[in-house]
């Protein structure tokens, strides 16, 4: 069969304007991700035994979604900005209905024997309705409070109701990528004050109020490391262990004692860094912050060279939805941050994670394919907008 001219003339645009780097650094990530699991799960006995092979499932899954995901002109994604947000505040709702409680909380939606997260997408769609917003607002002076209203509560719904179920970590995501998204607007510096402020006078009413007693505790033992050792700070203090225990080079695959000896829980999921630290080492975890780091800056560059705004917009959210993943999830492993189950992307076991990771990188590919076919009228800056 012989392609057509168009057909033949897209492929080769693909061909040409490919983003491999970003392609070569999440593949990366994912592989030595999947390496990771494998130890992390390799003295298992009982239902995570082979997770590592669901996770290679799921990797493919989100490969796949994420190839559509960029195919597809982003500027359709810009019309339906709205209708998606909405999409994903109905399933956070029905997440109260539908979903099961596990250690006391409901975040899972089940349908027979598959369960997806929908706070995890809901990630996505804010940033894709955030980007929206800014794309259909004209204004680009000094910002006040009154123009933040509404992004604040495009981001203030599902924030409040992943609080409810209740997810703290996942919540935090979604109030960091909004406030990511908001730095790139001129707020007026005394907007950014009455802000501040606003902040520091909720703190102690969000500490009693907004908080969950075990979330109240979890922050309590963060604040004492060396107290309830056998309680809350028990993971956080065995996974500093392991952190230490990989010295310069490491103790080798597979060979980490805080992980053979199950020492570390929930080793697969929000705990994987401290196995990859004390089999590889400090050089091994430096390389790992490193590659993340590189995809982040890999991703405001895409923003920075987006042909408009809501390009440039949804390249920050998805850069800023993998930082702050890694940030808490690092911090937890290392104790400079309290333990809130924040996954680390492309490393903690979950079809959910993965999902909306790959599903935000084919977005970013999106938008870095597009940026060549910019008119000079439509390039818009990455600050400022």
């Amino acid at each position: 069969m012989r392609l057509r001219s168009s057909d033949a003339g897209l492929l080769g645009h693909v061909r040409e304007h490919f983003d491999w780097t970003l392609f070569i650094a999440v593949a990366a990530l994912a592989v030595i991700g999947v390496i990771n699991l494998y130890s992390a799960t390799s003295v298992s006995h009982g239902a995570h035994a082979e997770d590592y092979i669901q996770q290679i499932y799921w990797l493919v899954g989100g490969g796949i979604l994420a190839s559509v995901a960029a195919a597809i002109d982003y500027r359709h994604y810009e019309r339906l900005g709205y209708v998606l947000y909405a999409g994903g505040v109905i399933l956070l709702l029905l997440v109260f209905i539908l979903g099961r409680e596990i250690r006391g909380s409901s975040r899972w939606i089940y349908i027979g024997s598959y369960s997806f997260q929908p706070s995890e997408f809901m990630k996505l769609f804010l940033v894709i309705a955030l980007a929206k917003y800014l794309h259909d607002d004209p204004k680009s002076e000094g910002r006040t409070l009154k123009d933040l209203v509404a992004p604040t509560l495009i981001a203030a719904v599902p924030t409040a109701l992943v609080l409810l179920q209740p997810d703290l970590g996942t919540a935090l995501i979604l109030v960091l990528v909004f406030a990511s998204i908001c730095a790139l607007t001129r707020v007026q510096g005394r907007s950014l004050l009455a802000l501040g402020i606003s902040a520091a006078i909720l703190a102690p009413v969000f500490w009693s109020y907004g908080l969950r007693g075990y979330q109240n505790e979890r922050i309590t033992a963060w604040l004492n490391p060396n107290q309830n050792v056998l309680g809350y700070n028990w993971d956080p203090h065995q996974a500093r262990i392991a952190v230490g225990n990989g010295g310069w080079l490491g103790q080798g695959f597979m060979r980490g004692s805080q992980n053979q000896f199950l020492f570390l829980h929930e080793q697969h999921s929000d705990f994987p860094f401290p196995v990859f630290a004390e089999e590889w080492g400090f050089l091994g975890s430096l390389a790992l912050v490193g590659l993340y780091a590189f995809l982040v800056l890999w991703c405001l560059r895409v923003a920075s060279s987006a042909k408009d705004r809501f390009g440039a917009v949804l390249a920050v959210g998805v850069a800023s939805i993998v930082f702050w993943h890694a940030v808490f999830n690092l911090g937890m492993a290392t104790g400079l941050l309290p333990v809130v189950g924040v996954t680390l992307p492309l490393f903690s076991y979950g079809g959910s994670s993965v999902m909306t990771v790959l599903l935000g990188v084919g977005l970013v590919m999106n938008v870095s394919m597009r940026r060549f076919y910019a008119s000079p009228a439509r390039a818009t800056p990455l600050l400022g907008l």
